[in-house]
């Protein structure tokens, strides 16, 4: 117990997302999930997950898998993904190893075990976590070691799955609240402005807040909407603020 407790005080006390999957990766590691792969997102819809290029994503996996799942879209059809952005909670591999054997798989769906068979991704678990919103969503692959069996799985999984469950429900949280730009990356001045705007200042008193011209604040909008591919500055306040972007503490000084 001690060492859960000394667990769960490094996952809350991480500063960056960096560090944070640090911590919980090596810990994942000592129950046998060596390759861990994250997604959230804020902008789900009834037709899609949003732009990749906005989702919070994590892993572990090798860049060998993560180029054929991720970068060639072979996620779209995985069966784990779908039973994840249906349900809650933790659900065993053996689920997709049933659907298989029954035959209720699609072709690309089987196309998608096919690949992880090659690349040794076949015994493990997913976490799939309680959105708030209807537009929110994430889950967690936890795939075991190679080698390991799914039936080992469930034997660690009956010993440690409700600790298991609590740590990464935990990890999710805090990643929540900490800045993530992702492929999203603001400069320092683009911040400022949002800050600003989101303060509530127009473009003439934030210039004179910051000494500079209406017009050179201006660019420094435009240049935040373009990084954050939006077309108002509303939306660029509001999506900085999604990724905790706005109102950022100097880590050296926290």
């Amino acid at each position: 117990m001690t060492s859960l407790v000394s667990h769960l005080e490094k996952l809350t006390n991480a500063r960056t997302v960096e560090e944070l999957w640090d911590v919980h990766s090596r810990q994942m590691e000592t129950y046998g999930f060596d390759r861990l792969m994250y997604g959230f997102t804020r902008y789900r819809t009834s037709t899609g997950l949003g732009d990749p290029q906005d989702w919070v994503l994590l892993s572990t996996q090798s860049p060998e898998y993560m180029k054929v799942f991720f970068d060639e879209g072979l996620y779209y059809h995985a069966p784990m993904l779908r039973w994840a952005l249906a349900n809650n909670g933790a659900c065993s591999w053996r689920w997709m190893m049933d659907m298989n054997r029954v035959d209720n798989l699609t072709a690309s769906e089987r196309r998608v075990m096919e690949f992880n068979k090659s690349m040794d991704v076949t015994a493990g678990y997913t976490v799939s976590f309680r959105s708030i919103s209807e537009r929110t969503k994430g889950a967690i692959a936890l795939t075991a070691k190679a080698g390991m069996t799914q039936d080992a799985v469930e034997q660690t999984w009956t010993k440690h799955g409700e600790e298991i469950i609590v740590l990464n429900n935990v990890m999710h949280l805090k990643l929540l609240t900490l800045p993530y730009s992702g492929e999203r990356n603001l400069t320092k001045r683009q911040r400022e402005v949002l800050q600003w705007v989101g303060d509530g200042k127009t473009t003439q008193d934030i210039a004179l807040l910051l000494g500079l011209t209406p017009a050179t604040v201006e660019k420094h909008l435009r240049l935040a909407r373009e990084a954050l591919d939006v077309e108002t500055t509303a939306q660029a306040v509001l999506k900085a603020a999604f990724y905790n972007q706005m109102f950022v503490m100097d880590q050296d000084a926290i």
